[in-house]
């Protein structure tokens, strides 16, 4: 009986390993807190590892292995996005280990947005405007002869 009751917990023992994986023994990549702003204020701000708020905000990020970048959006101005990096201290004797964030505010100063296209070409330049008390114009920038000058210069056809 005792053979037994062994075996039955040696093959439960097995069973339960087989479940196991490695992945347990992972840490989990530790959260940081980023400060998100515009200017001007009231920008949607989206991260690429997920969480996004609207400006001025904070956010908890999972840090990635590598950097991740913000990408502001606002009405009437141009998209902007910044690369933000993550800079991880790996700890000794006497400290532990950090990671943080660079540029921790990250601030995008928004750009108004250009004319719609085809805009420029609907409006018409405007002429400038003769003034009344102004001379007719001179007579050398004229592809005509002046009348009263054609009768003194006038040459005899042959």
């Amino acid at each position: 009986m005792r053979r037994v009751i062994v075996i039955a917990v040696a093959g439960a023992s097995i069973a339960g390993c087989s479940s196991l994986s490695l992945d347990a023994f992972k840490p989990t990549p530790p959260t940081v807190q980023v400060q998100l702003d515009s200017v001007p204020p009231g920008a949607d701000a989206v991260t690429s590892v997920g969480p996004s708020c609207k400006t001025p905000c904070s956010v908890a990020v999972q840090t990635p292995n590598s950097g991740f970048s913000v990408t502001y959006t606002l009405n009437k101005f141009q998209p902007m996005t910044i690369p933000v990096q993550i800079i991880r201290t790996p700890s000794d004797l006497t400290t532990p280990a950090t990671t943080t964030v660079d540029p921790n505010p990250v601030v995008a100063e928004l750009q108004p947005a250009g004319p719609l296209p085809g805009a420029a070409a609907r409006k018409k330049p405007k002429k400038p405007k003769a003034s009344k008390g102004t001379a007719a114009a001179p007579a050398g920038g004229s592809p005509f002869p002046d009348p009263g000058q054609g009768a003194a210069q006038a040459t005899p056809s042959r």
